[in-house]
């Protein structure tokens, strides 16, 4: 049987062994049609502390688009032919099945294939190198290949979210696996850190830091934990938001007044005001294409999000639904608008159709905020309220799919999610 090889390597900002409180997760609802998937225990899961087998079920199942098949407790075998048959009569369209060969340095072979069941062909196979302590990030990197392979769009599972936990009147940015586990500590201060957003190519974080009385928009390289500071002006710096490129930041300041939006270099150089407003303009984030911000403004009278040229001139308005739209953030493909929108039913997370201009709320809760799109653009992280305290929740583009990522104790707030590994 010929696997093509992988080598798997992760990037982590402590040492494995450190633990922390993660996020847990509440899943509801699913996708109106699932695809109905097999995933066979791999062979020697005994060499590894955690499950491939049960982190990449959880990947799946947490998406709402799969179906999982019961597949009983014993591995398939790699030698032969699977039984079509047998697995069609249980319901499966597709099995998944591998095993973990150890080699002479320690590490393990992840060696699995992937079959459709109804063609009785197999879609592909794989063998990803990777050190026994890494067995999560392996599964979440399986699970990705399933997802594509089956639904035709990148998986999701081995990105990272960034957030801020509030405990024991402490601040900690924090970097964690898609799926809550694994969170690191970025930064921990007695003072507030907001805003956090990543780098295109998500090895950098920027963010807004209190710690000196004040609010500063900082840089930091995840890799060395290296902090830059980029806007440290009179008044307010606030809201950094990356190009797609990753040259330009753009940045929210008072030091000539109301807050307004500047555009500089990622290093902090050449500042420049984007527009002269008579209102407040903040919130900024960049479409794909690197060539317009959306951002919010009351220019108007009342907040909504406006549109305007990187290199200049007149905001359009893009939101018209209700009296109050804010947070714009723009999925990959520049396809779809999700806001924070207020109603009847208080803040609400909504997604605008910018071809149609048709809006729709996503959720029943009252307190959400900071909506950041996963980089396939089909689901949406975003911070909400539960029972008095800040929770992260996800749902699919189309509402149909919820989760909810809580910890015991402290307030999570301003999550961000990553893009995909590189």
């Amino acid at each position: 049987m010929i696997f093509r090889r992988l080598c798997f390597f992760v990037l982590l900002l402590v040492a494995p062994g450190v633990a922390l409180a993660q996020l847990t997760i509440e899943i509801s609802g699913a996708g109106a049609k699932r695809i109905p998937v097999a995933i066979a225990n791999f062979d020697g899961e005994s060499q590894v502390p955690q499950s491939l087998t049960e982190v990449i079920r959880a990947d799946l199942n947490r998406s709402g688009l799969f179906q999982l098949i019961e597949a009983g407790p014993q591995p398939v075998p790699e030698n032969v032919a699977p039984d079509y048959a047998g697995w069609r009569g249980r319901g499966a369209d597709a099995l998944l099945y591998g095993s973990l060969v150890r080699r002479p340095d320690g590490s393990l072979d992840a060696r699995f294939l992937l079959v459709d069941i109804v063609k009785q062909a197999r879609l592909t196979g794989l063998s990803i190198n990777f050190r026994p302590e890494y067995g999560r990030a392996t599964a979440h990197r399986i699970a990705d290949i399933v997802y594509e392979q089956l639904l035709g769009e990148p998986g999701i599972f081995s990105t990272r979210i960034a957030y801020v936990l509030k405990a024991g009147g402490r601040y900690r940015l924090q970097v964690a696996d898609a799926d809550g586990f694994n969170p690191q500590d970025a930064l921990i201060s007695s003072e507030p850190i907001i805003s956090p957003r990543w780098s295109p190519d998500g090895s950098k974080l920027a963010f807004v830091s209190f710690e000196l009385k004040k609010p500063i928009v900082y840089v930091m390289d995840l890799a060395t934990a290296r902090r830059t500071v980029v806007a440290n002006y009179k008044g307010s710096n606030s809201a950094p938001a990356w190009s797609p490129d990753g040259r330009q930041l753009a940045v929210v300041l008072t030091k000539d007044g109301l807050s307004q939006i500047y555009v500089m270099n990622a290093d902090g150089s050449n500042l420049r005001r984007l527009m002269q407003s008579p209102g407040i303009d903040t919130e900024p984030v960049f479409a794909p294409d690197g060539q317009s911000i959306y951002f919010t403004s009351d220019r108007g009278g009342q907040p909504q999000t406006y549109k305007v040229p990187v290199s200049g001139g007149a905001a359009q308005r893009v939101t018209f639904s209700g009296n109050y739209n804010v947070s714009p953030r723009i999925s990959a493909d520049g396809k779809y608008l999700a806001v924070i929108t207020r109603g009847d039913g208080g803040f609400q997370l909504a997604v605008q159709d910018l071809a149609t201009s048709q809006v729709q709320i996503l959720t029943t809760s009252s307190k959400d905020e900071s909506p950041s799109f996963a980089p396939n653009g089909r689901y949406l992280l975003y911070a909400t309220d539960a029972g008095g305290r800040g929770v992260l929740s996800v749902s699919s583009r189309d509402g149909q799919i919820k989760q909810r990522l809580s910890q015991q104790q402290g307030d999570v707030r301003e999550p961000a999610w990553g893009p995909f590994n590189r």
